[in-house]
């Protein structure tokens, strides 16, 4: 007898779904590509280069370059923020050391007035701050230097004089009001006493656009203004030489300083 012939095994007819799912795969990807692309964000592409790279298995996610536009703003990027620090290491190590040295001259100088608490000299990330008593400089109501005072201040000029660094120079009093015919307030005597250094400081050779001088009457003390001492602390002069040359002095934020040490 005639053998019998196996019955021809069906054909499947659902072979279709696997070239259906990649397309469907392949679409996804192109519009999550297209969602990144309409918000340039370099924190989303490595995000989704590393979610393809993984979910396609191509290459290892560490070896795969971020995504970039052609027309990306490179200033703000990772990799050129990173570049920049690492440029300006050196330039940031070379003015500290600049910073201390010239901290440390000025305590040098002003070493007698520092151990009678008539001078402090801190240092902060925005630079070197110098504050003077009152009676060390003026007379008690006065905006005329002391004639003991010049000699000391033109020290200081001189450590400065030859550097680039911005000086902001402040006045400030007690909360005592005053009324005089010269002095309407405290405001016009903190101003007048720091343009008065600020005159002394461009006679002995700094430049005066480097220089500038602020008032702040009684409204930004160190000490309550309720016992003799406080007061006698609040009325000072303080100059600052700032670290930083990038912005106007006159807007710096004030920082609390630190000893020069640390």
């Amino acid at each position: 007898m005639a053998r019998r012939r196996h019955d021809e095994e069906h054909e499947s007819h659902e072979r279709w779904l696997v070239s259906y799912a990649d397309f469907i795969t392949l679409l996804f990807a192109f519009f999550v590509v297209m969602y990144a692309i309409s918000s340039v964000n370099e924190g989303k592409y490595r995000v989704l280069s590393d979610s393809l790279v993984s979910a396609f298995r191509s290459q290892a996610p560490s070896s795969l370059s971020v995504i970039q536009l052609p027309n990306q703003a490179q200033a703000g990027t990772p990799q050129r923020i990173a570049a920049s620090a690492v440029t300006r290491a050196p330039e940031l190590e070379a003015q500290a050391r600049k910073m201390r040295g010239m901290a440390g001259d000025i305590r040098g100088a002003l070493g007698p007035l520092i151990e009678q608490g008539k001078v402090r000299v801190t240092q902060s990330k925005r630079g070197i701050a110098v504050e003077i008593s009152d009676s060390v400089l003026f007379d008690l109501a006065r905006a005329e230097l002391q004639p003991a005072s010049v000699t000391m201040l033109r020290t200081v000029a001189e450590l400065v004089r030859n550097t680039d660094n911005l000086i902001q120079i402040e006045g400030h009093t007690d909360d005592q009001p005053i009324r005089s015919t010269q002095f309407p307030s405290n405001w016009e005597l903190s101003a007048a006493r720091a343009a008065s250094v600020v005159r002394l400081f461009a006679d002995n050779g700094v430049e005066p656009k480097r220089m500038v001088a602020i008032g702040y009457a009684e409204f930004r003390p160190v000490e309550p203004n309720g016992s003799v001492d406080g007061r006698a602390r609040n009325r000072r002069v303080t100059l600052n030489i700032l670290a930083d040359n990038k912005d106007e002095v006159a807007i710096l934020p004030t920082e609390v300083p630190r000893p020069a040490g640390q």
